[in-house]
């Protein structure tokens, strides 16, 4: 299927999404750091409600919360995308480092604040970011649309750097207005220092906030189709055009494709460990799963077991029609 037949598809479906989910208003490893300690209860307590289906409905008769799953990763949960219930967890308010998943919020201000078309023109402070890079040099345009596509599929750190300064101005404005949405959807245990994930001890979520960050990015049309997209032709300001392929293996690479998947994004640093957001469509249905802190090939296993599980696991409820 090209991309103009999957846009046409996918066309119904994200119109019944945007209208079926209901949006609120808005570790150094070897020392074993951890982010600071989370009060299990607040996030729970004062969240806005996200969804109606209560979690004792989300979960299958038989089956706990933390129930009989064997995952590698420290931290997990699955969602129902479209309600937004709970379905599994591990963890799920627990702190973590997210490190690239970062971007997934990153890419939804973005997205958000449209114009997408604009270019973005690159400044010195945008070459020094490492290690996954685009390679920018001084003066280079490009428009947001493209450098999303770089963000997502390549998780290039310096077009992190250079969407948040076109956006905010600075890092650090963009870092609070990254915090700033997080608490708007309810993830009010998570703080971002930075829009690329690299380490940094205030810069933190929970399983939990990040699958409620990526169900809302997942409304945005453009992001979904971002995110499940296999190869993107990057051309270069020189011209030269160099295939990025995405790093979710789920999509694309035997024996982890999951049949159905829909993205969503992979982060690793040594404090963070792996960490991998990722949804799947079956039977009109749709579900997101987040494991952090986890190993490989535990990622891939870990995602695949959970996803399986959600879309098994569904209550009734809307689909994607």
């Amino acid at each position: 299927m090209d991309n103009a037949q999957r846009k046409h598809s996918l066309a119904p479906l994200l119109s019944l999404l945007t209208a079926a989910l209901v949006m609120s208003a808005p570790t150094v490893e070897a020392k074993k750091t951890a982010p600071p300690k989370a009060k299990p209860h607040a996030a729970r307590n004062a969240a806005p409600a996200v969804a109606e289906a209560p979690v004792a409905d989300a979960v299958s008769a038989g089956q706990q919360a933390n129930g009989p799953l064997t995952l590698a990763a420290h931290g997990a949960t699955v969602l129902d995308t479209l309600t937004g219930g709970l379905l599994y967890e591990k963890n799920a308010y627990n702190r973590f480092y997210p490190a690239s998943t970062t971007k997934i919020l990153t890419a939804l201000l973005v997205i958000e604040e449209g114009n997408l078309d604009r270019e973005v023109v690159i400044q010195p402070e945008d070459t020094q970011v490492e290690p996954s890079a685009i390679g920018f040099r001084p003066g280079e345009r490009y428009t947001r649309r493209a450098l999303l596509y770089a963000l997502m599929l390549k998780s290039a750190n310096d077009v992190a750097q250079a969407l948040a300064r076109d956006n905010a101005g600075s890092i650090a404005a963009f870092a609070e207005k990254m915090t700033r949405r997080a608490a708007s959807l309810g993830a009010l245990d998570s703080h971002f220092a930075n829009p690329h994930g690299l380490p940094n001890l205030d810069h933190y979520t929970t399983p939990h906030d990040l699958a409620l960050i990526a169900r809302t990015a997942m409304q945005q049309p453009v992001f979904r189709q971002i995110v499940g997209t296999v190869e993107y032709p990057w051309v270069s300001a020189q011209g030269v055009t160099t295939v990025l392929r995405n790093h979710n293996k789920l999509l694309w690479c035997p024996p982890w494709k999951v049949e159905g998947c829909t993205g969503l994004k992979t982060g690793y640093t040594v404090m963070a460990q792996q960490v991998l957001v990722s949804s799947a469509l079956r039977n009109h249905r749709e579900v997101i799963s987040v494991v952090m802190h986890s190993d490989k090939p535990g990622i891939w296993v870990d995602s695949k077991t959970l996803l399986t599980y959600g879309l098994t696991h569904l209550p009734n409820g809307p689909r994607f029609d």
